[in-house]
This record gives structure tokens, C-alpha cells and sequence, in this order.
């Protein structure tokens, strides 16, 4: 996928795929995407005939955890789980994906400054 088929003035800040053995050897994708003054997602794309698409507004994320096995960690790779307060997915995992830290403070430091631009604080997030 190119910034375009997220619509007009988007642009990709994080891009990559499910690996393995530190291959991107699949067609389940990951990308945060953000549309300057209007949002920032994490979206989940996966299929090659069909796609399933999940998209989650980063201002939602509450927690980010890494799970590396020892395979993992020899390929440079772990699974980044992001639990956010979100409809239809409360839980989005990052399978295997490159860096996982460099990931999650990635997300964790949009995520602090999509709360700021929105004006929100982490206790007018609980439901």
C-alpha cells in the first residue's frame, strides 16, 4: 500500500510485515499512518486474494507489551501487543515485526502526543 490508498495528505510513519526468520515472507502488513491534524492509526492489513483490514486510532492505546522468544531475539524480531479501549478490536498484535522496542516507543511516543493535541489525559481515558 502507498500513503495514497489511505486517502489524500497522508503519510506512512512506520511500515512492516509479519517475518520470518527475519524475512518479511508474508502478506500480513502493519503500518501507522498519519493524516497531519487529523489523526494517526495503526492499521492491520492481512491477505493476499482478500484483505481483512483493522484500523486503531493511537489516542485509544493503553498499554504496549513485547513478547520475544529466544528464536526472536536471534532474528532481531517479537510480537508488539497493543491493548487499547477500541469497539471492535481491543487487542492488535504486531506478529514478529522488526525492532519490537524501537516500535513501541514509536507508538508510545505518538500515542502521548495524540492525547496532547486532543487535549486528553490517561484518567479521562478509563471507561
Amino acid at each position: 500500500m502507498a500513503a495514497k490508498d489511505f486517502g489524500p495528505g497522508t503519510k506512512i510513519i512506520w511500515k512492516d510485515r509479519k517475518r520470518w526468520c527475519g524475512l518479511p515472507l508474508s502478506f500480513t502488513r502493519y503500518y501507522v499512518v498519519q493524516k497531519p491534524g487529523k489523526w494517526i492509526k495503526l492499521i492491520e492489513d492481512t491477505g493476499l486474494f482478500t484483505s481483512h483490514i483493522e484500523e486503531v486510532n493511537l489516542f485509544r492505546v493503553d498499554d504496549i507489551t513485547i513478547f520475544s522468544s529466544f528464536s526472536n531475539k536471534f532474528w532481531g524480531t517479537g510480537t508488539v501487543t497493543v491493548h487499547c479501549k477500541d469497539a471492535s478490536s481491543q487487542v492488535v498484535k504486531l506478529v514478529r515485526v522488526k525492532d519490537p522496542e524501537k516500535v513501541r516507543n514509536l507508538i508510545m511516543d505518538l500515542v502521548e502526543d495524540e492525547r496532547k493535541a486532543r487535549g486528553l489525559q490517561y484518567g479521562e481515558m478509563q471507561m
